[in-house]
């Protein structure tokens, strides 16, 4: 099979090699997928370019990205037969395991390979793993929002976008902030206002947005840079659902504000999300999808031969959908 792998860190351009590698048979309770299209997300870059604290890759050679959606070609032992020839979208791919979906082919164990509704492009199932998980578990991880007002942070990035759409689904009332230039795109989506998250009083313009009433679940991507207003918005008890702050990685917390409003700061890591809760997102996922309540958009799809392209539109940044690889282009 045809693959993208790197043995080292550094610039996508530079590590990224497109070989040619030996297929990967099916073991007792795994399938093997002919993969479609292979999801990059900003894990995936960060990754390959290197995190701190670490002066190589955990395996000699990996083939990068976690998400993908393909058609299971063959079963292991312990595997009903019939799985063969069904449509599938891939979670956890290369997490914690050497080889993941930027290739044409991927093995790995049978529940990692989710069955994909017949009605859902194989585009779509490329996104589901990490930014559409991440979305549900943000929006629904503390439990029932019909009634309330969820506020996102970031409403315009690919997470974001998609809890703006599952939280109006789930019966929220939604205030999002993004840039000017994207307001009337997450505003489509669904989000009842939309401000700009670089107004020096964002946090009065938020409260005003909900009448005065504190928010009892903020979504957050830039946890360092806006915890401060999270603290001054966000109702007692309330739920912080974070899953980024790539601005700052070694936060300052208000910490008597958050104390004396008993904040839950749920830290969000979708890779290791407990099977009763993923199984829950899931079946979330395909009800909004199945309502029509879900759309993800793509930015672009490159060839598998130009990964490293793929790489750099996602580093880039100011997308307005996914970038995916096309894993047999």
């Amino acid at each position: 099979m045809q693959a993208i792998t790197y043995s080292k860190f550094g610039a996508a351009r530079d590590v990224l090699h497109l070989q040619e590698l030996e297929d990967i048979a099916p073991k007792s309770g795994d399938v093997r997928v002919r993969l479609v299209y292979s999801g990059v997300n900003p894990s995936d870059v960060k990754s390959r370019a290197g995190r701190p604290g670490l002066d190589k890759p955990a395996f000699d050679r990996i083939i990068p990205h976690s998400d993908g959606a393909g058609v299971i070609e063959a079963v292991g032992p312990d595997v009903d037969p019939a799985r063969v020839g069904q449509r599938v979208w891939i979670w956890n791919g290369q997490w914690q395991r050497p080889f993941g979906t930027a290739a044409q082919f991927i093995t790995l164990p049978e529940e990692m390979a989710v069955p994909l509704p017949v009605a859902v492009s194989f585009e779509t199932g490329a996104v589901l793993g990490i930014p559409g998980l991440t979305a549900a578990e943000a929006v629904f991880g503390g439990g029932d929002i019909a009634g309330q007002t969820v506020l996102i942070s970031g409403g315009a990035g690919t997470v974001g976008l998609l809890a703006v759409q599952l939280a109006k689904w789930g019966g929220a009332k939604v205030i999002a902030t993004c840039s000017p230039r994207d307001a009337d795109r997450v505003r489509a989506a669904g989000a009842d206002r939309v401000l700009d998250y670089r107004e020096d009083d964002l946090a009065v313009q938020i409260l005003a947005a909900n009448e005065g009433a504190q928010i009892p679940t903020v979504i957050e991507v830039e946890f360092g840079v806006n915890v401060a207003m999270n603290a001054e918005v966000i109702a007692p008890n309330g739920r912080l659902a974070v899953y980024g702050s790539a601005k700052n990685m070694t936060p300052a917390l208000p910490f008597f504000p958050l104390l004396f409003k008993a904040v839950n700061i749920d830290i969000i890591l979708i890779y290791l999300l407990p099977p009763p809760e993923r199984r829950e997102r899931i079946a979330q996922l395909h009800a909004a999808l199945a309502d029509g309540a879900l759309d993800c958009p793509v930015e672009r799809i490159y060839p598998l031969s130009e990964t490293a392209a793929a790489h750099q539109a996602v580093e880039a940044g100011g997308r307005a959908g996914a970038i995916l690889v096309d894993c047999q282009g």
